[in-house]
């Protein structure tokens, strides 16, 4: 696993499970890189490295290495995913989305319709593609800067979501949402009050699983509503992950997956959400 800051990152657990409970004689390994380096990495990779996994701040920097990346990682503009393949090709895929949806649908959220997103940074659009995946409609995105929401509002006319950037401020008359998304970063507040009508209506998925909770998520808790942390979404994006090293492909199913499932669960600890 590449990026940085890294040295706190669960991923090593969860993919040293599922190799053990495949059988597979495979190491995963924590690397910390700056965008500066990843491209001359990934071209100088030789066996027997199988592929990578990339957080921040090189989900982006990598593209330029890559020979293909997948439609949700054309989307995203996001690679989260590098495969390594025979013929000396290096194949891009964002498992974020997945996540996100897998992670949801684990909690009974398949069917979004109008959905509320706070913040509009990279983890926004992995957000957004998730909600029309899951049948959202209208996505109204709450950002300190709306003009940056500029690129969601653009490709919610590709997804056909109806994208609304409003002021963060916004929270505090926001209305009734089934669905909230939170994607700031580090935890971080609104710093803005919420609307009591958006809290008690609806469930909060925020991304952040650690520090937890977050300021966002006990707005919710303390109103007795449902949250779901981002453990969840960091289980499922990797399981896909391990599809995509062990077969190739990010919609084939593990042989026994269940199993590889609850291990990778159960190396993770209380999800915690």
């Amino acid at each position: 696993m590449l990026g940085s800051p890294i040295v706190h990152s669960k991923s090593p657990v969860l993919h040293r499970a599922a190799y053990e409970t495949l059988g597979l004689d495979w190491t995963y390994e924590v690397i910390e890189m700056t965008g500066d380096g990843i491209v001359p990495f990934v071209q100088a990779l030789r066996d027997p490295w199988r592929g990578l996994s990339l957080t921040m701040p090189l989900k982006r920097d990598v593209i330029p290495a890559l020979d293909e990346i997948d439609r949700v990682a054309r989307l995203t503009n996001a690679v989260n995913t590098v495969l390594c393949v025979d013929d000396g090709r290096r194949l891009g895929f964002n498992t974020d989305v997945a996540g996100i949806v897998r992670a949801l649908r684990e909690r009974g959220v398949d069917d979004v319709g109008r959905a509320a997103l706070i913040g509009a940074g990279a983890t926004a659009t992995s957000a957004l593609v998730a909600l029309a995946e899951l049948g959202a409609d209208r996505v109204d995105v709450y950002a300190r800067t709306p003009a940056k929401a500029a690129g969601l509002v653009a490709l919610g006319e590709q997804l056909d979501v109806a994208v609304d950037p409003l002021p963060i401020a916004r929270l505090a008359d926001a209305g009734a949402a089934p669905l909230v998304v939170s994607s700031l970063p580090g935890g971080t507040a609104p710093g803005v009050p919420v609307d009591d009508a958006l809290v008690a209506g609806s469930t909060l998925f925020d991304v952040v699983y650690a520090p937890w909770p977050t300021a966002t998520s006990r707005l919710w808790s303390d109103a007795a509503r449902p949250v779901i942390s981002g453990l969840p979404m960091l289980l499922h994006q990797a399981i896909v992950q391990v599809r995509i090293f062990a077969l190739g492909d990010p919609d084939a199913v593990l042989p026994d997956e269940a199993t590889v499932l609850r291990a990778m669960r159960h190396a993770l600890g209380d999800m915690g959400g």
